[in-house]
């Protein structure tokens, strides 16, 4: 037998496993690096977050990735170097990691690499053919390779060729870490695009719903980035001096993906400075200010929030758990709970899993269910029962 599969054998028999998880958004903020000992599988999942840290990107690698991210034309051999890039990149970021907290290399059983989402096409059509398709991009034979670790990567693929729009994955993370009866869940999490996990109260598994609201703060970073040079509005500084554009705002709610059915799904190739610029002739407000228009797309991400959580939960009482960068946003939140009455908000903290760290906490699940557990049958389509990732060998 070969090595490498024979140690994954013995891995995937073992109580627990020690994965480090990797996520990097559409926010293009750093790498999320979580060191987890995953117990058991399934509804038995249990995860201990060892370790933690966010490594910022450095402003030259953020360009490298604005140059594919989203765009309808890029340079191929560009790309294909930017995959292997990304790949060493990050294997780099998880070496020092493990060096700065003092994690012997053979301790870690697994990496689970998101990558970096480049372009992510719910809907399209090729050649007549309709497809839903998405491409991350950080090679995990690199990842591999450079840290000597087994690597399970390109999660998304699988979930797309079953028949899903290959997001949101949170879902298969957040049921078996998050499900309990007897009390509704929101499992939202607020990166560049808001996506929400619904648990209801009898934890059955095809009772639950996943979806994207819409934007999360992908328009509002952009904003920042093109006028201040900054990466986000922090503590919504700006947005918290301005008011908000009554006719801006409608033209914001006005596009078609908020009449969709759930779930759905989507990302910066629709919600973006083009969008905004748009909404801004439409309603003619081109000429507000910086602070007007920037406290009027934090409204327009809490309302396209608030809307499909009603949608979905109808007038349920529920408890909202919060991650992602949104979640410190206190604008934001603020008009969370103003436009969601009578609904608790915390942090997922209170769950055992930091916010900051949640979204690569669940792709350690993920892949922890890749080599130990069996996909959970949530009885529809658009959310396949399907384990997730590629597995790529150090030799």
């Amino acid at each position: 037998m070969n090595a490498w599969i024979d140690a994954l054998y013995k891995m995937a028999g073992r109580k627990h496993r020690f994965i480090i998880g990797l996520m990097s958004g559409t926010s293009l903020d750093g790498l999320d690096i979580a060191y987890c000992r995953v117990t058991g599988s399934g509804s038995e999942t249990k995860v201990d977050l060892q370790a933690f840290r966010t490594v910022p990107y450095e402003d030259t690698d953020r360009e490298k990735i604005r140059k594919v991210f989203a765009q309808k034309q890029v340079d191929l051999a560009y790309l294909t170097m930017l995959n292997s890039y990304l790949g060493k990149l990050h294997a780099k970021m998880v070496n020092r990691f493990l060096f700065d907290h003092n994690i012997v290399r053979s301790r870690v059983d697994l990496i689970a690499s998101h990558g970096q989402t480049v372009m992510h096409v719910p809907h399209g059509n090729f050649d007549g053919l309709e497809l839903n398709t998405t491409l991350q991009i950080g090679d995990g034979d690199h990842l591999a390779v450079d840290t000597g670790i087994i690597t399970v990567s390109d999660f998304r693929q699988k979930h797309v060729a079953a028949g899903g729009e290959g997001a949101p994955l949170a879902l298969y993370g957040d049921y078996l870490l998050f499900a309990k009866k007897g009390e509704n869940r929101i499992l939202l999490n607020i990166g560049g695009i808001a996506n929400f996990t619904f648990i209801p109260d009898d934890a059955l598994p095809m009772h639950v719903t996943v979806t994207d609201s819409g934007p999360g703060n992908t328009i509002m970073d952009a904003y920042m980035k093109k006028y201040f040079d900054m990466l986000y509005d922090q503590d919504a500084a700006l947005a918290s001096q301005g008011a908000v554009l009554p006719d801006l705002l409608s033209a914001l709610r006005g596009h078609t993906f908020f009449t969709l059915d759930f779930p759905r799904t989507t990302g910066p190739e629709l919600f973006n400075l083009n969008y905004l610029k748009d909404a801004l002739a439409a309603s003619g407000t081109g000429s507000a200010n910086h602070a007007d228009i920037m406290c009027t797309l934090n409204r327009f991400t809490a309302e396209s929030v608030a809307t499909a959580i009603r949608a979905v939960t109808g007038e349920r009482r529920l408890k909202v758990y919060m991650s992602g960068g949104g979640a410190s946003n206190p604008l934001l939140v603020h008009n969370l709970r103003q436009l969601l009455k009578n609904v608790t908000f915390e942090k997922t903290d209170t769950l055992g899993v930091p916010a900051d760290a949640k979204e690569a906490v669940l792709f350690a699940v993920l892949a922890n269910e890749t080599v130990s557990g069996r996909p959970v049958d949530f009885g529809r389509k658009e959310m396949p029962s399907v384990t997730f990732g590629k597995i790529s060998f150090p030799g």
